[in-house]
């Protein structure tokens, strides 16, 4: 009972701050649908929660559980060891034998299985969930709240990022950005995709804010944490970005033609610096490092018997081999939730989501409004985005449960390329804008 009232407290005190904050005055979305949407995503971390619970028992595979526990471990250095608490939370003086004596080798994921030589992404969400259990007391939905409300903030940064190149098209943008079942329902507990988003939407607005006008000290603090939160998560999703966003600000300083010539140079750029970087720095070599993530991914799927692996021949060496695996790449990233479908009801969910996200090409092709009213260079940037993105994953992800779980970062970019395309006059057939 105690737990269940301290979990409430939190909600009650988040959707106060939703109620107060100026961040969450957004154009095209009332402040009580921004509360609703919390506690939804409240009830869907929840509802994870209990799938790893009753449905999938094992503790120690559960990524839900995993950094919870972990956390609890750097936590107890607190009372007794403030210092340790101190060291292992900065990461500053925390490499001595003693801390995995006394500490690490009680984790189960402060080191990885498979180690890259790249910086463990794992001890970030360790770190996060012992920062929240000064909180929380311990009591496991306490974190599920604080993760919510987390990824809610970076939704709303994207939202607001988006709507001033959609006006008028706030419902159909938010379900866009917020809508999406595997973001709702990945994003929504304590687990990286919560705070990732959190950067991710930080980031662009910050980003965006520049490139419309002047920018402020708010928006150079929200860029740093963004770019901070994306390199200590998955550093891979702001390698993704970039290229768009330099192609994107080019467009914007030099006029909006021949955008495509733009974004390709960007593109032919940044494939020769990745090429060139080993022979700089050795341990910054991008193509042998996605080779051993699809091994690695490989074995997992191979020594847990995953039942949506895909299976996946070696990449042949170098760039050569993932040329000749890029079309299994999109076709994994685009068509392989469709082969779940019928594996319960995570696999329907999927293959459902999946039909949606395809569907909207034609949708937008059939509904365009008239070309010299779409903002090419914008959409130019969430394909590239997606496009990337949805290659990455697809190179180095062969289980189509992990895939559409790394994907959810590119879906409200998805989204914005559909509105970007769709004629709002034509678009209200399918959701009804209100009237102004």
């Amino acid at each position: 009972m105690a737990g269940l009232l301290l979990t409430g407290g939190y909600a009650a005190l988040f959707l106060y701050v939703i109620a107060r904050w100026r961040f969450f005055g957004v154009p095209g979305l009332r402040r009580r649908w921004i509360g609703g949407l919390f506690l939804l995503k409240v009830a869907m971390g929840t509802a994870l929660w209990a799938v790893y619970t009753f449905h999938y028992t094992d503790r120690s595979t559960a990524d839900i559980f995993k950094y919870f526990d972990d956390g609890n471990v750097l936590f107890s250095a607190l009372p007794a060891h403030p210092e340790d608490f101190v060291r292992m939370l900065t990461g500053i003086g925390n490499d001595s034998p003693r801390f995995d004596e006394q500490y690490y080798m009680r984790m189960n994921n402060w080191y990885r299985r498979y180690d890259t030589g790249y910086y463990n992404d794992a001890h970030t969400m360790i770190r996060f969930s012992a920062v929240v259990r000064l909180f929380s007391l311990g009591v496991f939905h306490v974190h599920t709240v604080f993760a919510a409300f987390l990824s809610l903030v970076g939704l709303t940064a994207l939202y607001k990022a988006f709507i001033g190149f959609v006006p008028g098209m706030g419902p159909a943008l938010a379900l866009g950005v917020f809508g999406w079942p595997s973001v709702l329902f990945w994003s929504s507990a304590p687990l990286k995709e919560a705070v990732l988003f959190l950067g991710l939407g930080l980031f662009v607005l910050s980003i965006f804010r520049r490139l419309e006008g002047p920018w402020r000290a708010a928006d150079v603090a929200c860029m740093a944490v963004g770019v901070l939160t994306l390199i200590s998560l998955k550093s891979y999703v702001l390698a993704c970005l970039l290229p768009g966003m330099i192609a994107l600000w080019w467009c914007r300083r030099t006029g909006g033609r021949r955008a495509v010539w733009k974004y390709v140079a960007v593109a032919v750029g940044v494939v020769a610096v990745v090429l060139t970087l080993p022979s700089v720095r050795p341990d910054l070599d991008v193509v042998a490092l996605i080779h051993q993530k699809q091994r690695d991914m490989v074995g997992v799927a191979t020594s847990v018997d995953a039942g949506s692996f895909i299976p996946t021949a070696p990449m042949a060496p170098g760039l050569a081999g993932m040329m000749e695996q890029l079309p299994q790449a999109l076709s994994s990233a685009f068509l392989s939730p469709f082969s779940v479908w019928d594996q319960g009801i995570f696999g329907l969910l999927s293959g459902m989501e999946n039909l949606v996200l395809l569907a909207l090409v034609p949708w937008a092709l059939i509904w365009a409004r008239p070309k010299a009213r779409v903002d090419i260079p914008l959409l130019l940037f969430c394909l590239s985005f997606c496009l990337a993105l949805a290659l990455l994953i697809g190179w180095t992800t062969p289980i189509v449960g992990a895939l559409v779980r790394y994907r959810i970062p590119f879906l409200p970019y998805w989204s914005l390329a559909f509105l970007l395309v769709a004629d709002p006059e034509k678009l209200k057939r399918l959701i009804p804008f209100p009237r102004r």
